[in-house]
């Protein structure tokens, strides 16, 4: 078999087997395929697609090509939750201690921010203490003990997709549905749960920028999923706007922590239900009403809130800052943003919104970018709002004072203020199982 029939054949729209697959990801993995062979198969895959066989097919080959985590050590149904990154989502530190309060396993590897969109990984490190690299026995013997565990990516977790990843990179060929399909699934696959739950982010500060994009990475990701064997179901979720309040690593902890304890905004809260309920419906708890009234109810009876501490102790943090945010670090500088004229907020660029906290450090332009986990933004007004000219509409936060005039600059260039009231547009925009496809 030759790299240069399997480039000609796809360059052709034919599509590739199973065996042709194999053979290019082993070998690409190996060092025995080149780049450029590699970038000439990624181009020609951009321009002639991959059907669900092909797509399946190349995410089984890239999950294979490193550790496969085995999580029977672990009791109990594993509930696992990805998305697809978004700015201002905070959501994995809600619902993984709501599920976990109501019986399933959540072991759960996550991974570090890069560019305009936050990672858990690096939020959780904002607490004082708390580790995210362990052992796997370590990490199995937490959830045991505990029920939860969120830790960085460890072992050799699809190695193919990482080199393949850092191709599509430079090559243009990142945005196109099988190649991120396969890049997410690999990695969710290989990590071991039984049910997976994808929030498929949508709109302008997300990969998927319309509905129909997002619906149908969505189904994909669903069908490669049960084709594997786990159970799976997608929620398409706004990405049009931040989510919640905060942006930046201590900010989204206290709000997360905020809606734990029963308060928080409404958005945020909203989702986390919504998700937490479709989490606990996969592992078997009831139907989705059923499964929402227990994520409300765990809210209600601060089971969440505790189960959190627990995640913390577990993992070596200290949990007095959880209990008393208050002792949290606190940025050196702030600076309001102020509205530049009357009206309602009828669009925010959210992409922009998230690279202005990165400006000011609660982010990495690259991977060896040292994080403010202080730095950050505070949202005053969001998309629907009226507001006056001279009204906050965002407070800066940054242990940097040069990057302040920068990060406003940008948030400033990220709102567009109009005359019309825009509709309101829904926080959960659609849902897709092996069944169905329903917008709502």
């Amino acid at each position: 078999m030759r790299m240069y029939d399997i480039i000609h054949k796809k360059r052709q729209g034919q599509h590739l087997t199973k065996e042709e697959i194999k053979f290019f990801v082993k070998g690409y993995a190996n060092d025995e395929i080149p780049d450029y062979q590699a970038a000439a198969l990624l181009m020609a895959i951009f321009f002639m697609d991959m059907n669900i066989e092909e797509t399946t097919e190349l995410t089984l080959a890239m999950a294979h090509s490193g550790d496969m985590v085995d999580l029977s050590p672990i009791s109990g149904i594993k509930v696992d939750k990805h998305s697809t990154g978004g700015v201002g989502d905070k959501t994995t530190l809600v619902i993984t201690p709501i599920v976990a309060s109501c019986g399933p396993k959540i072991a759960k590897m996550s991974g570090r921010g890069l560019g305009h969109t936050g990672g858990t990984v690096d939020k959780l490190e904002s607490i004082p203490g708390l580790k995210t690299s362990f052992t796997m026995e370590e990490f199995f013997d937490i959830v045991n003990k505990t029920g939860i565990s969120v830790i960085g990516q460890s072992g050799n977790l699809a190695p193919a997709d990482k080199k393949l990843y850092a191709l599509r990179d430079v090559t243009a060929t990142i945005d196109k549905i099988p190649l991120i399909a396969s890049s997410i699934m690999s990695k969710k696959l290989a990590a071991g749960s039984d049910c997976i739950l994808l929030d498929v982010k949508c709109g302008s500060g997300a990969f998927m920028k319309d509905i129909e994009s997002a619906v149908e990475l969505a189904s994909i990701m669903v069908n490669i999923a049960e084709n594997a064997g786990r159970r799976c179901t997608a929620l398409v979720t706004d990405m049009d706007v931040p989510l919640g309040e905060n942006v930046g690593n201590i900010l989204e902890v206290m709000e997360a922590i905020d809606v734990m304890r029963g308060h928080g905004p409404e958005d945020l809260r909203h989702e986390c239900i919504e998700l937490s309920a479709e989490m606990l419906h996969l592992a078997g708890m009831g139907s989705l009403d059923e499964c929402r009234n227990l994520a409300e109810n765990s809210i209600k009876t601060g089971k969440a809130f505790d189960k959190f501490v627990e995640m913390v102790e577990g993992q070596g943090g200290d949990s007095s800052y959880v209990t008393d945010t208050s002792k949290f670090e606190k940025a050196r500088y702030t600076h309001e943003v102020k509205a530049l004229k009357s009206g309602y907020i009828v669009d925010m660029d959210t992409e922009k919104c998230g690279t202005s906290a990165v400006v000011l450090g609660a982010g990495r332009k690259t991977m060896d970018s040292v994080i403010d986990f202080a730095a950050g933004l505070k949202i005053k007004a969001k998309i629907g709002d009226c507001v006056e000219e001279g009204q906050t509409i965002a407070v800066l936060l940054t242990n940097n004072e040069k990057s302040l005039k920068e990060a406003e600059k940008l948030y400033l260039e990220a709102i567009v203020i109009g005359d019309v009231k825009p509709e309101k547009r829904l926080q959960v925009m659609a849902r897709v199982d092996k069944h169905t496809k329903t917008i709502y």
